[in-house]
């Protein structure tokens, strides 16, 4: 292995943890992005670390037995030991180096962290185009760019794929006869764009935003400059605002059907919202849950007919017409309460379930770009019709930006556009 990491198997294992003061483990497979984009940072930790900590991994797909035995269920699964005791977090999926050095650190004591962080070197790196996002829009742009044999650098603080990913079914985009899952559409478009050259900066923490120097700044470590950047940062849900929502958040209050949905097997569901998300979800969020509870604003859906359809025919689904939550309730583990307000009489009831989903639209994500960048009434990015925003050699693409309609095909759409104006300028 590359640097100081060491592999190891199910056999040697044991030997390995017992035979060593402190030891991380990786468990990887093959064809897993999340192992990819782990891969460079665990490398680069072990040639710091390496001294004092050892590095090993082991080839999940080979040695699943042992897996199991350490309830490690998917790849990249990351593991601390001290002295042959398993410490710290368990690390899985889109792991963050900023999560792999809070571990290692507490691994040592000060006065080695401290020797270590004196030997970590900053990076600069170069660069035609900066990507900031990696979804639709993001992947589409660096793909055309790298056609373009332009240098570009993807830069996402997830997983590449953006909010599609955790989409259950994408049933329109163009090319694929039947439906499909919105993670798999997202890693052909990934993937494309890797074979293609786009070089990828994905499960980063990205620490500073310059967009008048096209500079930014990704673990604290590695400054990347430019010529051009795009931001493709889309947006993400909105959350009610409504007493109870906060604490509950992810202990019985989701916003990602395709995520939690196959926890509420056999159980009662609440959903909040009438759009095209509420209603598409819904009717995956039935394949799994006893029943569903539209809970929404107007006496009409905003739905396409289609999914409306869909949803009046499906006899686990009912809906409750103008009304809007108050508060969120949690008894126990497993039951929740909704506090609706009729909008007609202005009576308030409550109404019990077992978990509850919110769809109610999406906010940009624009924090980390201050005051720079003309906005809308609403929050996004302004641009004009070659993608340009209000601050030179800044695009913006996808969700981010102003728009009429919000779809994959559409910021597809923009990030060719703002892809190609660049190719020529560049």
């Amino acid at each position: 292995m590359a640097g100081k990491i060491k592999e190891i198997t199910s056999q040697t294992y044991e030997q390995t943890i017992q035979g060593h003061d402190r030891v991380v483990v990786d468990f990887y497979s093959t064809e897993c992005p999340p192992c990819e984009a782990l891969a460079s940072k665990y490398e680069s930790l072990s040639e710091i670390y390496g001294d004092d900590i050892l590095f090993v991994k082991v080839f999940r797909q080979e040695n699943r037995e042992l897996a199991a035995s350490l309830d490690v269920t998917g790849s990249p699964t990351v593991l601390f030991y001290d002295h042959g005791k398993r410490v710290g977090d368990k690390l899985s999926g889109g792991i963050k180096r900023s999560d792999l050095s809070r571990n290692l650190d507490a691994l040592l004591d000060e006065a080695a962290v401290s020797a270590i962080r004196s030997r970590i070197t900053p990076v600069t790196t170069e660069a035609d185009v900066i990507v900031l996002g990696g979804g639709p829009a993001g992947l589409t742009a660096g793909l055309y760019l790298a056609q373009a044999h332009a240098n570009v650098i993807l830069i996402d603080t997830e997983l590449p794929g953006g909010y599609v990913a955790t989409t259950h079914q994408v049933s329109n985009y163009p090319g694929f006869i039947d439906p499909q899952p919105g993670f798999m559409l997202s890693h052909y478009m990934s993937e494309q764009a890797k074979a293609n050259g786009v070089n990828f900066r994905v499960a980063v923490e990205v620490s500073d935003v310059d967009l008048d120097q096209k500079r930014v700044v990704v673990d604290g470590i590695e400054t990347i400059s430019a010529k051009h950047l795009i931001i493709a940062t889309g947006s993400r849900p909105r959350p009610l605002g409504v007493p109870g929502e906060k604490e509950y958040r992810g202990n019985g209050i989701s916003y990602c059907a395709t995520c939690d949905a196959k926890y509420f097997e056999d159980r009662d569901v609440v959903v909040i919202g009438g759009g095209n998300s509420a209603i598409e979800e819904s009717l995956f969020i039935s394949r799994f849950a006893k029943t569903v509870t539209i809970v929404h604003q107007f006496d009409t859906l905003q739905a396409n007919k289609d999914a409306q359809k869909k949803a009046f025919d499906d006899p686990k689904i009912s809906i409750l017409f103008e009304h809007e939550p108050r508060a969120f309730k949690k008894y126990g583990t497993m039951d929740m309460g909704v506090v609706v307000e009729d909008l007609k009489t202005g009576n308030e009831r409550e109404l019990k379930t077992n978990g509850i989903f919110v769809f109610v639209g999406f906010i940009p994500n624009i924090e980390l770009f201050g005051d720079t960048l003309a906005l809308d009434q609403w929050g996004y990015i302004q641009t004009d019709s070659q993608m340009k925003t209000s601050c030179a050699g800044v695009y913006a693409a996808g969700d981010v930006a102003t728009k009429a309609y919000r779809q994959i095909t559409t910021a597809v759409a923009d990030g060719t556009i703002a892809a190609i104006t660049i190719s020529k300028e560049l």
